[in-house]
């Protein structure tokens, strides 16, 4: 008599728990297209041109279940619990590198000093720094003038010392 998958799956999840190696290599290929579906309902609700792909999910996914050494998988339900958080988690790191990225994160950070240096580039939008300026202004006046010194000026941190 065959022993169903669900039963085989939660055998094997035990097992792994246990310290069985071999266990581990065993589980995926009986719950991978399960994986998939699930990573696949994920990726359904994010936006249309999401980078990740099902298949890159699970396999992220996958690695980051089979590093956990102090999970008692208790069953297979247990186990595709915390695959989906595993996924969703995946997912809200991914999301927070994108945002990060486009906040400018690792960027190379210089100091106002370096930044006179650095040859100012064409296509400045000049009324958007304006109005930008005049933001800064009205809420730190006198932050705002270092920057237009800086900026506009071109003044070295020491003069725009003296200046202000």
């Amino acid at each position: 008599m065959d022993i169903p998958p669900s039963a085989d799956v939660t055998r094997l999840l035990v097992a792994w728990s246990g310290g069985d190696a071999s266990a581990a290599e065993q589980v995926m290929p009986l719950v991978y297209e399960e994986l998939r579906q699930l990573s696949r309902a994920y990726l359904r609700r994010e936006r249309g041109d999401h980078t990740l792909q099902p298949t890159a999910l699970v396999h992220e996914a996958y690695l980051r279940l089979v590093d956990q050494t102090q999970v008692n998988w208790e069953s297979r339900a247990h186990f595709f619990g915390i695959a989906a958080r595993v996924m969703r988690r995946i997912l809200v790191d991914h999301a927070r590198r994108l945002a990060a990225a486009k906040r400018g994160a690792g960027a190379q950070r210089i100091s106002l000093t370096e930044a006179g240096d650095i040859p100012q580039a064409s296509g400045v939008d000049l009324l958007a720094l304006d109005d930008a300026l005049n933001r800064l202004t009205d809420d730190y006046p006198r932050q705002g003038k270092v920057v237009e010194l800086k900026f506009f000026g071109v003044l070295s941190s020491s003069e725009i010392g003296e200046a202000l």
